[in-house]
């Protein structure tokens, strides 16, 4: 899974979240608490078909608040991934999910 390029998952995410009557604009303002890419290092890193393990190893700003994300995507609670590039990878997914289950973006934005 790590050496999947993120431009193979983006558009998955994007297809969910618009399925699901949300904006990819929204799904951008997520990944962007979550790494600290803009909209051009999301189009920078789609063009550059860079892996995940790069995707976050080049992330301008992981946010210090993602440690706040809990609850289970594929059968695992994100919270106690031992593996941090994992972790990093599910807390996306996460995110992702509650964008596409309708959450309000105040509330997948943690604050502490």
């Amino acid at each position: 899974m790590f050496g999947t390029p993120f431009a193979a998952i983006h558009p998955h995410y994007v297809t969910k979240v618009e399925r699901k009557g949300r904006d990819v604009a929204e799904l951008g303002e997520v990944l962007e608490w979550l790494t600290g890419y803009d909209g051009p290092g999301i189009e920078a890193a789609l063009a550059d078909e860079r892996t995940l393990a790069e995707f976050f190893e080049r992330a301008p700003r992981m946010n210090p608040d993602a440690a706040l994300i809990r609850g289970v995507v594929c059968g695992v609670r994100v919270e106690e991934i031992e593996d941090p590039l994992m972790q990093q990878i599910r807390w996306m997914d996460k995110l992702v999910d509650e964008l596409a289950r309708g959450k309000r973006l105040a509330t997948i934005l943690r604050t502490p």
